[in-house]
């Protein structure tokens, strides 16, 4: 693992003003110093958790735009962290960060509602650039050339990441969000799962196109369930977002 890291040089901030709120939680207090370091060296600020339950209390707390969460605790597992991250904040990305690097174990924590995986060892440059990613995505950090999205009955709002289809609002993740409006953006054009991976993950998983079809299925569960579908399987190609017929 890298030992140290440059700042990037463009800062992210909240639309507020004020700096981005990063929770870090690991057990490993090396771990969670060197990579405080790190996020601090993005003009970021840090708060750092030992165990889930600390984590929960500061999570409410502190309402910080990202986790970084480990998913070896001493209380309780990072997926049962993340359910309760996510029964108050729905929204907000989490980067599991762990030892394991099981492609099943990738799976079940992008399942469970995480955004990213970062397995150990690590450079810290991946790490950040990572996290940015997800920053990037979320409602809380400014970004410049907001703007709405309109497929058929279904719209995106860049700005205030509401989605909405036939007027009835849909609650995303951070990393649904993306995929959605990706699509969004190309409409009727096929994608393929290496453009998705490359797009939204802005790299190759593991080269696992699996997690493709995994958001996919996330997806029409929340936008086209009980409704004409939008999002189409092209057998050999890709997929597809087309205005509901």
């Amino acid at each position: 693992m890298s030992s140290a890291v440059a700042s990037s040089g463009t800062e992210l901030r909240r639309t507020d003003g004020l700096p981005v709120r990063v929770l870090l939680v690991d057990d490993e207090t090396a771990m969670t110093d060197l990579l405080s370091t790190a996020l601090r060296s993005e003009g970021w600020d840090v708060c750092g958790a030992g165990d889930g339950a600390t984590a929960v209390r500061l999570a409410h707390t502190v309402q910080p735009d990202a986790v970084v969460l480990d998913i070896m605790l001493p209380d309780m597992d990072g997926l049962e962290v993340l359910r309760r991250l996510r029964a108050e904040t729905p929204d907000v990305p989490v980067l599991f960060l762990t030892a394991r690097d099981a492609v099943a174990d990738r799976v079940t924590g992008l399942t469970a509602g995480g955004d990213d995986y970062v397995t150990k060892p690590f450079s810290l440059e991946e790490l950040v650039a990572r996290l940015r990613g997800l920053l990037r995505r979320t409602r809380t950090v400014a970004r410049a050339g907001s703007a709405t999205l309109v497929v058929g009955d279904l719209t995106l709002d860049e700005d205030t990441h509401e989605v909405r289809r036939a007027d009835a609002p849909i609650e995303l993740t951070a990393t649904e969000f993306e995929l959605l409006r990706f699509f969004m953006r190309n409409p009727r054009r096929v994608l393929s799962k290496a453009q998705i991976l490359d797009r939204v993950w802005n790299y190759d998983f593991g080269g696992n196109a699996n997690i493709v079809e995994l958001y996919i299925s996330h997806l029409r569960k929340k936008i086209d369930a009980g409704r004409p579908p939008m999002i189409h399987t092209i057998r050999g190609a890709g997929y597809a977002l087309r205005p509901a017929e």
